[in-house]
């Protein structure tokens, strides 16, 4: 059993930054994929970010890659999602995510460990 609790949310102007952080509780979390997606009150969970179980590999989607950064800290069983050039249509729910092989996906039924997310509001 893996929990997740994300941090760091919050309300940001138009090409801003925030860094979210993912605080996991287990002891195999270096065995992990870890993932961000977010979700927009009635429409579907979006993939942002992925990561494998060392950090040696990373996945992004075209509409953020370049502005946002993936990373994981073994050590403290932590992931965290830097967000840099922050657009209004980054707006969203932020959901941490956990998948218990060392592969990453950008597949969300894949994931079998979600965060109770964290808000984030670009404004313009």
């Amino acid at each position: 059993q893996v929990q997740l609790v994300e941090s760091g949310g919050g309300l940001v102007q138009a090409g801003g930054s925030l860094r979210l952080s993912c605080a996991t509780s287990g002891r195999t979390f270096m065995k992990y994929a870890m993932a961000w997606f977010r979700q927009v009150l009635g429409k579907e969970r979006e993939f942002v970010a992925g990561i494998n179980y060392n950090g040696g590999r990373t996945y992004y989607p075209d509409n953020v890659k370049g502005r946002f950064t993936i990373s994981r800290d073994n050590a403290n069983d932590a992931v965290y999602l830097q967000m840099n050039g922050l657009k209004p249509e980054d707006t969203a729910v932020y959901y941490c995510a956990a998948k218990p092989r060392v592969a990453g996906s950008t597949l969300e039924n894949e994931y079998d460990y979600w965060g109770q997310g964290t808000q984030v509001t670009v404004s313009s």
